[in-house]
C-alpha cells in the first residue's frame, strides 16, 4: 500500500488534467475522491504498524533491489505514519472547502491539478527512504506550491510568487549539493545505508559541512528565522486553500520533517546541533509573534504567527528529550489544525466582505456567526488557552524545558504565548466584536462546503487534548516520539526488515 500514498494523487492530477476542461466538476468530485482515499489509507497504515510485530514496513520500488545501496525503497514507520495522517487529513479538508471558494478563479481544474502534484510531492517526502527521490519528491511539492501562489495573477500574487521561487530554489541547492557530498563520502542514496555507513566510517568534517547545508536548506524550506523572508509575502497572497495547505502542512513536511528525518535518524544529532536548533526556535518564537503584533492585513498576521508557532515545534523536537520530542510531534499536529482552520476563516471573511484589513471590518459575529465562533476557537487554540489543543502541547514543551533546565526557554515560551493571545484578542476585538458597519449589514455567511471544514477543525481544536489518552497516544504519538529516540537505530530496523 505504501506507493499508494504517491500514485493516488498523481493519478488524480493526471485525470484531472485530461478531463477537467471537458467537465466542469471533475476536478470537485477526483480532488475529493482522491484525498479522501489518502485519510482512510493514511489511518489504515497506522491501524496496520499498530497490528505487527515489525515497527517499521518497507517497500522495494519495482518489486526489485537486494541489500541497499541497489534498489529503491520507501518505508513507513511511526513518525511516518503520524505525518501522513496530519497531511491528508488536512488536505481532504481543504479540498472540500476549495469547491465553491475556488469558484471566483478561471480554470478551477487547473488548480486541483496543481493541488494533486503537491500532495503527491508531499506524500513522497514523508514515505521515501531514498535521499535523492527525498529531493525529487521535495521539488514536486515545492513548484506546485510556486505556482498555487500566483494562481490568482495579479502583481501582488507574482511577486510573491517569484520570491517565495528565488528563497525556494536557494534552499533545493543547499540541500542537493548536502545530498551530492553526502554520497560522494558513502556511495549510497538509501538513507539507512547512510546511516549504518556513517556510523562505520565515524564523522568528518565533510559531515558537519554537510549538516551545515541541510540546516540550511530545510530552515529556509520551514521558515524558521531568519531564513523566512519569503513567508510573509507567500502565504497572504495565496487563494485561502493554499495558505492553509503551505501553513498547515507544508512547511512541516517539506521543512520540519525533513530536517529531523535526516538529522535524528541518518546523520544523528549532536549536542551543537539541537542547541542551534533550540535557539532558533525561541528567535522564531519571539520575532514571528511580535512581528504579527503590527499587523492589520489578517492573513499577513497570521502568516507571521506561522513563524512563531514553527519555533514551538523546533524548540521542542531539539530539546531531545521524551518529553520535549513529544511536546514538539503534538504542537505540529495542533498547530495544522488550527492554523488551518485560522486561514480557512480569513478565506470566508475575504469571500464574505472582500477585504483582508482589520480596520474595515467591525461586528461580523452578527452576520457570520460560523466563521466568527470557529475563529474565536482557532485563536484560543493558537494563544495556548485550556482546554483547547494548543494548550496541552505548549504545556508539555514548557514542561519539558523546564525537566531539561533551560529554563530560560520556558520563559520565552511563556512570554510567546501571552503575546499571541493579545494578538488575536486584536483580531477578534476588530473583526468580529463591537457593532457593524453599515456596508457590512447585508453580506452573508459562506456556503456550506466552506462551512464544514472550519466545523470539523474546530471540533478537532477543542477535543485535541483526547490525543494524550494512553489508548490513543500509545497507537498514534507514541511510535512517533519511539523513530526520533531510536536515533540512528532506524538503520539497522530498516535493513533488518529488508533481511
Amino acid at each position: 500500500m505504501i506507493p499508494l500514498f504517491v500514485a493516488i494523487p498523481l493519478a488524480a492530477a493526471f485525470i484531472i488534467s485530461l478531463i477537467g476542461k471537458y467537465y466542469r466538476r471533475a476536478g470537485d468530485v477526483l480532488a475529493n475522491l482522491a484525498s479522501f482515499a489518502l485519510l482512510v489509507l493514511s489511518f489504515f497504515a497506522l491501524s496496520t504498524l499498530s497490528s505487527q510485530s515489525s515497527t517499521v514496513s518497507v517497500y522495494r520500488i519495482g518489486g526489485w533491489g537486494g541489500i541497499p545501496p541497489i534498489g529503491i525503497l520507501m518505508v513507513l514507520d511511526g513518525l511516518s505514519a503520524f505525518m501522513l495522517i496530519t497531511l491528508n487529513l488536512v488536505s481532504f479538508l481543504v479540498a472540500i472547502y476549495s469547491i465553491n471558494y475556488m469558484e471566483k478563479y478561471t480554470a478551477k481544474y487547473r488548480f486541483y491539478t496543481l493541488f494533486m502534484l503537491m500532495l503527491a510531492g508531499m506524500n513522497g517526502v514523508i514515505v521515501t527512504g531514498d535521499m535523492f527521490n527525498l529531493f525529487v519528491f521535495l521539488e514536486i511539492a515545492a513548484i506546485a506550491s510556486y505556482a498555487l501562489v500566483a494562481f490568482g495573477t495579479e502583481s501582488e500574487e507574482l511577486e510573491a510568487s517569484f520570491k517565495y521561487a528565488i528563497m525556494g530554489s536557494v534552499a533545493s541547492c543547499f540541500i542537493l549539493l548536502g545530498i551530492a557530498l553526502l554520497y560522494s563520502y558513502t556511495s549510497s542514496l538509501n538513507m539507512a545505508d547512510i546511516s549504518a555507513t556513517l556510523a562505520a566510517k565515524g564523522h568528518s568534517n565533510i559531515v558537519a559541512f554537510i549538516s551545515v547545508l541541510f540546516l540550511m536548506g530545510f530552515c529556509l524550506k520551514a521558515a524558521v528565522v531568519p531564513f523566512h523572508a519569503w513567508l510573509p509575502d507567500a502565504h497572504p497572497s495565496a487563494p485561502a486553500p493554499i495558505s492553509a495547505m503551505l501553513s498547515g502542512v507544508l512547511i512541516k513536511v517539506l521543512g520540519v520533517y525533513a530536517l529531523i528525518r535526516i538529522f535524528f535518524s541518518i546523520l544523528g544529532v549532536t549536542s551543537v546541533i539541537l542547541s542551534l536548533l533550540m535557539f532558533l526556535g525561541a528567535l522564531s518564537m519571539m520575532v514571528g509573534v511580535f512581528l504579527a503584533i503590527g499587523q492589520w492585513d489578517l492573513k499577513r498576521l497570521l502568516a507571521y504567527h506561522s513563524i512563531s508557532q514553527i519555533g514551538y515545534v523546533i524548540l521542542g523536537l531539539s530539546l531531545g528529550t521524551p518529553l520535549g520530542i513529544l511536546g514538539g510531534l503534538l504542537h505540529l499536529f495542533n498547530h495544522s489544525i488550527f492554523k488551518s482552520l485560522l486561514f480557512l476563516n480569513s478565506g470566508a471573511v475575504v469571500y464574505s466582505t472582500g477585504t483582508r484589513d482589520l480596520q474595515e471590518m467591525s461586528g461580523l459575529r452578527e452576520r457570520i456567526p460560523v466563521t466568527a465562533n470557529t475563529s474565536l476557537i482557532a485563536s484560543m487554540s493558537i494563544a495556548g488557552i485550556p482546554p483547547f489543543n494548543g494548550f496541552w502541547s505548549k504545556l508539555i514543551i514548557i514542561l519539558a524545558c523546564i525537566q531539561a533546565n533551560h529554563l530560560g526557554y520556558a520563559f520565552w515560551a511563556v512570554l510567546g504565548s501571552i503575546l499571541t493571545l493579545a494578538s488575536f484578542m486584536k483580531v477578534q476585538k476588530y473583526a468580529f466584536f463591537g457593532k457593524i458597519k453599515e456596508n457590512l449589514k447585508k453580506i452573508k455567511e459562506v456556503p456550506f462546503a466552506m462551512r464544514l471544514p472550519m466545523v470539523i477543525l474546530s471540533v478537532i481544536s477543542l477535543a485535541g487534548g483526547i490525543i494524550l489518552i494512553p489508548q490513543l497516544g500509545q497507537r498514534f504519538l507514541e511510535p512517533a516520539v519511539d523513530v526520533l529516540l531510536i536515533g540512528k537505530q532506524y538503520a539497522n530496523i530498516v535493513l533488518g526488515a529488508i533481511k
